[in-house]
């Protein structure tokens, strides 16, 4: 009896037995699932830098630029090394969005369109969009009311209601040039149409498109027509305008020819043989005395738009604009600063009110006095009478 219930408990295994195998089962396969995701996991891995050596070890492709496209699917384009050639296209490009102009990658040796390249633009062309519209407005702005509504209505008027302009059957202004001496409020006048519409706003230096080499000026306005059209409606303002757009002259050195030649491509794009479509164009110069007759015909700048010094009625409100911020001491007569600041440009009118505010914190004084005004406007005239630089011959204005 004893070997007999030996025996049976040998042969029947116990409760705790079975569930140690059970879990025992569990965890292997567990583990062989995870394993089975490892191994996965690596063969992408692998794929992923097989792919990649394959594509660090591909030749360099040859940059082109396409010419013409033939009717049998064929494209003539330029490489980069000079000669134009006649290659196929690979399969993977939509040939319905490839045009004469697009910058392309070709294969090394037998020239294959492999890809479309983006149009590759300088990066002062690039920088030159405002993306961040200015704070300046309209009512920032002392007088200048005939001006403004001249400008306003050559630059915002089109794109606001371009229709008004097709039942009309006119073209619309293309060009306002802003002329006058420093500081009468130009460049102000331009960030408050940038703050106004809703037209990707371009500024560029006229300074900017002078380059050292021969055909850089003239490609920087080249792009920046490019980038214009892009992102139409557009308004591509450039200031000191003088800086490339003086007259040309029949001797000059290397210099004054590139220049010449970045004024030619500037008058080319702005009343050329492709029309500009929804982009307009503003200057600003107070030398218009030197400015090349070409640039100023109708056609290219439409309005010349003369920017005075402001008369006592706009000098008095320039004043509360440049004050309104500031903590203004009582008996303080705006109306008498106004008539004691006549010659003053508005940018001079800034600088009296900033030296005014600079005299009551030197004198440890939480409010600006008239005594500080006063103080502030004698300083600033002597300043001017300092660097007073006489009139061109001829006059500063047409």
């Amino acid at each position: 009896m004893a070997s007999e219930e030996s025996e049976s408990d040998v042969s029947a295994p116990t409760e705790d037995g079975s569930k140690w195998l059970i879990e025992e089962t569990e965890r292997f396969e567990s583990e062989k699932r995870q394993l089975e995701s490892d191994v996965s996991r690596m063969k992408r891995e692998n794929a992923h830098l097989k792919g990649e050596l394959a594509r660090l070890r591909a030749p360099p492709q040859v940059i082109g630029t396409v010419r013409d496209i033939l009717d049998d699917g064929r494209v003539s384009i330029k490489s980069s090394s000079g000669p134009d050639f006649v290659v196929h296209i690979s399969e993977g490009i939509d040939k319905d969005n490839l045009e004469v102009g697009d910058r392309v990658a070709l294969h090394r040796q037998t020239l294959a369109v492999l890809e479309k390249l983006p149009s590759a633009k300088d990066p002062l062309v690039m920088g030159a969009e405002i993306d961040n519209k200015p704070i300046e407005t309209y009512k920032d702005i002392g007088g200048l009311t005939e001006e403004l509504d001249e400008l306003r209505s050559t630059i915002e008027l089109p794109m606001l209601y371009p229709e008004r302009f097709s039942k009309i059957g006119i073209e619309p202004p293309k060009g306002v040039l802003l002329i006058g001496a420093p500081g009468t409020g130009k460049t102000l006048m331009a960030k408050a149409v940038a703050n106004a519409t809703k037209a990707t706003f371009i500024r560029l230096i006229g300074s900017e498109l002078v380059q050292k080499y021969i055909g850089e000026g003239a490609r920087l306005v080249r792009e920046l027509f490019q980038l214009a059209q892009e992102k139409a409606p557009s308004i591509i303002f450039i200031d000191e305008l003088d800086a490339v757009g003086a007259k040309r002259m029949d001797v000059g050195t290397t210099g004054d020819r590139e220049v010449q030649r970045t004024l030619m491509q500037l008058l080319g794009e702005l009343d050329g043989f492709t029309p500009r479509g929804e982009v307009a164009i503003m200057g600003a110069s107070n030398r218009p005395d030197i400015l090349d007759e070409a640039l100023l015909r109708p056609g290219r700048f439409d309005r010349i738009i003369k920017i005075p010094l402001p008369e006592e009625k706009a000098r008095l409100k320039i004043i509360k604009i440049h004050t309104v911020k500031m903590a203004i001491a009582k008996g303080v007569n705006y109306k008498k600063m106004a008539a004691e600041t006549d010659g003053l440009s508005g940018a001079d009118l800034r600088a009296v009110c900033v030296e005014a505010g600079m005299g009551a914190i030197k004198n440890k004084r939480t409010k600006v006095s008239y005594k500080d005004f006063t103080l502030a406007l004698e300083k600033i005239k002597n300043r001017l009478n300092e660097t007073d630089i006489s009139e061109p011959e001829g006059g500063l204005y047409y």
